[in-house]
């Protein structure tokens, strides 16, 4: 079997010791997520980091996204999905880290059993600009829960939306 290139990646409460994700969990995460998930693609949804601690990634405005005509601001329901999907990545992240002796397709095979069973957001500013960015973090990961907290943040910087998420992880 060759040799996988591996990113080594700190960590801090999901797993005691840093954490090495093969290339191939990296790369297959990102096909989950932004070529698996069609309403992903919809949204535009970039993975820009994967860390076993937090992931971030991006959406770039576009009219298919605009949810006031007058003011060119993003959906709510754009700003919620973006929100969703990064916390349940946060979630997929935390367990690859947490079964690194499985392999990579055993890992990634654990999304199939991943589902959102609570989210809320908190809508704080109204969302415009040329792109948005989301970060999120697991909180508590457990046999069966995961909860995370998420946010979305407009091209400045400043944070448009916060949300928290509960996700089933068996």
């Amino acid at each position: 079997m060759p040799h996988q290139k591996t990113t080594k990646l700190s960590t801090s409460s999901v797993a005691s010791s840093p954490v090495e994700f093969e290339q191939g969990f990296i790369l297959g995460l990102k096909q989950i997520y932004e070529e698996s998930i069609v309403f992903n693609q919809v949204l535009g949804l970039k993975i820009t980091s994967l860390l076993p601690e937090s992931v971030s990634g991006r959406i770039d405005m576009r009219h298919e996204l605009i949810g006031h005509y007058k003011y060119n601001r993003v959906h709510g329901g754009v700003i919620s999905a973006a929100l969703d999907a990064i916390g349940s990545l946060a979630v997929m992240t935390g367990i690859g880290a947490r079964h690194m002796n499985e392999t990579v397709a055993h890992r990634l095979q654990r999304f199939d059993k991943l589902g959102t069973i609570d989210l809320r957001i908190d809508y704080l500013r109204p969302a415009i600009g040329d792109f948005f960015t989301m970060k999120a973090e697991v909180l508590r990961l457990g046999s069966r829960v995961a909860s995370t907290r998420m946010e979305f943040h407009g091209p400045d910087g400043k944070l448009l939306a916060a949300g928290s998420g509960s996700y089933i992880v068996s």
